[in-house]
């Protein structure tokens, strides 16, 4: 199997036991990790460190329940996609939110080069007015 496929499906196995520390094992300080724009944590984030503070972190400070449902795991060589879906409640309003989601990640050595996010940005932020 490949490296790179292994280091991901480790990644979102991490997500599922809610482990950040095996969630950010690919994750180097090279790592350009973007939510999309329109998402509520939108933006680019360089680095372990700040995928945590801007992401991870407001997102269990914000959310209840909030999960990745991975659907379909792409091994594409140094290009590995997750296909899945979002859900979660939206702790200052209590709505309910899911949406699609695609992952992509560019690898290198089982190491994130970049991941990018593509969601609808829509359905997210609706639970949270």
């Amino acid at each position: 199997m490949n490296k790179n496929y292994e280091a991901i499906k480790a990644h979102y196995a991490g997500s599922d036991a809610k482990d950040l520390a095996a969630m950010m094992a690919p994750v180097t300080s090279r790592t350009a990790w973007t939510e999309m724009a329109g998402f509520p944590y939108a933006g680019t984030y360089v680095g372990p460190d700040a995928v945590i503070e801007g992401v991870f972190k407001r997102i269990g400070e914000e959310w209840d329940g909030y999960a990745l449902k991975l659907e379909k795991l792409v091994d594409g060589g140094t290009t590995i996609v997750g296909i899945g879906t979002y859900s979660g409640v939206y702790k200052k309003t209590g709505k309910p939110m899911s949406a699609r989601v695609v992952h992509v990640w560019e690898m290198e050595d089982g190491k994130a080069l970049s991941f990018e996010q593509f969601t609808d940005t829509r359905l997210v932020a609706a639970a949270t007015v």
